[in-house]
């Protein structure tokens, strides 16, 4: 169960201290405290003060203290201190490769904090139930970052919060950079051992924190939402690194279904019921998406129709270039005439190509395009336009039967008027609002103004 939260975060620069200024941010977890597994029963006891795994805790706590006289490595462990998501993700950035901020990478930023402030929630419990008295407390001695001793003394010990934020905070930036995985988790494991040399944890507390941010992780990757933000910040940083072909970036496109939330959808090319006779390659959902600037334009021309009582009903938007290939290999196989008698009777399929009913590249691809009829909210049906969707034929041309320049009728014996009436209700609204037709389909439109004239997108069709 998502739940958003504003909490409190101390935005410090790389600083060895608490100083920085306080922000509101609003937090999106993944789980309630309640959604996630319990580190009672997933992790180990702490230690008993007897015994060999409380005498290597005090043994790595004497090495702590060595580490001291080590001036970059104390530096570290100090900046390691910094209870900030900021400072955090500073220290990352290297070993990431990439600066990681809420402006520069705000996907990669929204990822890291929504997820490590689900996770953080399984210290709690564990803290208060074993009390474990903290080194420093147990040997009455400061620590490293004196600054912290009033507040980490009415907390537990076990386990470590930092080393589990930082232990999961390098998980997670592995999966968006897997090529920088080592580095990352050495990087990781490095934030647990600087609270064992500042003094702040035993050895133990650290270990079964890593355990723990690895139990919080594998938990959010049962949410579809986590799911869902890990893949924007992926594309985020093959975007922001280079990485992401231009025709693999979604980002300027939107779902159809929240951008004009009136239309119907009823994607052919998902389905079977289409010229192929199958479902078309790079069509994982019944979905349509278009750029942002196509959507906002077809919205206006939803909101015109709807005065009139109609709804726009889709089938097909955007179409990656994967389809584009689909209809081609289709389109050389002479022998498949599965679905010749519903959508093209008299034509040859040798001459699909000729005819331009099949081509290599397709407008669609440029993500400004859509397919689309009226459906007449009186009737509940959809409007009768004297053809279907996708018929290849003459009998398809917004010409056929009339002049769609001054909207007269041509008497003929396939098209009536009242048909060419309708293709010219939906033709005037979409010139309108700044979509140009074509002269083969009175169900194509492409924006005028395209933001991409030039790019034949390929990510598949799916939910943004």
């Amino acid at each position: 169960m998502k739940k958003t939260v504003t909490i409190i975060f101390a935005v410090a620069a790389l600083s060895t201290s608490f100083c920085g200024w306080a922000q509101e941010e609003e937090v999106t977890r993944y789980f309630s405290k309640d959604e996630m597994p319990n580190l009672i029963k997933c992790l180990p006891a702490p230690p008993d003060t007897v015994g060999a795994d409380f005498a290597h805790d005090i043994m790595r706590y004497l090495w702590g203290k060595t580490q001291r006289g080590d001036a970059a490595r104390t530096a570290i462990a100090r900046r390691d201190a910094v209870w900030s998501y900021d400072s955090l993700f500073a220290e990352f950035s290297v070993p990431f490769g990439l600066a990681i901020s809420r402006e520069g990478t705000p996907e990669i930023y929204r990822l890291l904090v929504n997820s490590l402030s689900t996770i953080d929630q399984t210290r709690k419990e564990p803290k208060a139930y074993y009390k474990r008295k903290r080194p420093f407390v147990r040997f009455q001695e400061h620590l490293l970052t004196v600054e912290e001793e009033q507040d980490l003394k009415k907390e537990g010990s076990y386990p470590s919060g930092h080393s589990q934020r930082g232990y999961a905070a390098a998980l997670l930036l592995s999966e968006v950079n897997p090529a920088n995985a080592d580095t990352l988790m050495a990087r990781g494991y490095m934030y647990g051992e600087s609270r064992v040399i500042v003094g702040a944890h035993w050895q133990s507390d650290v270990d079964a924190s890593r355990l723990g941010a690895a139990i919080g992780l594998s938990r959010l990757h049962t949410s579809p939402e986590f799911l869902a933000q890990l893949a924007k910040a992926q594309t985020e940083f093959r975007r922001l690194t280079g990485a992401l072909s231009p025709t693999d970036d979604a980002s300027q496109f939107v779902n159809l279904a929240e951008a004009v939330p009136n239309a119907i959808l009823e994607i052919r090319y998902y389905s079977t019921y289409n010229f192929v006779g199958a479902r078309v390659d790079g069509y994982l959902e019944p979905v349509a998406l278009m750029t942002r600037r196509a959507a906002d334009s077809l919205r206006a021309v939803s909101d015109d129709l709807l005065k009139m009582g109609y709804r726009l009903k889709i089938y097909d938007a955007y179409r990656p270039q994967m389809a584009v290939d689909h209809f081609v290999r289709w389109a050389a196989d002479v022998t498949d005439t599965l679905m010749k008698p519903y959508f093209y009777p008299k034509v040859p399929r040798n001459r699909l190509f000729e005819l331009g009913y099949i081509a290599k590249r397709s407008g669609h691809t440029r993500g400004s395009t859509v397919d689309l009829t009226l459906f007449d909210m009186r009737t509940e049906k959809e409007v009768d336009m004297g053809g279907t969707f996708d018929w290849f034929g003459e009998e398809s041309h917004p010409s056929f039967g009339g002049d769609p320049s001054t909207g007269k009728y041509r008497p003929n014996r396939k098209i009536t008027e009242e048909q060419f009436r309708n293709r010219m209700i939906l033709r005037n609204a979409m010139m309108r609002h700044g979509f140009k037709p074509i002269g083969t389909e009175w169900w194509h439109f492409t924006l005028k103004d395209e933001p991409f004239p030039d790019t034949y997108f390929t990510f598949p069709v799916k939910t943004l």
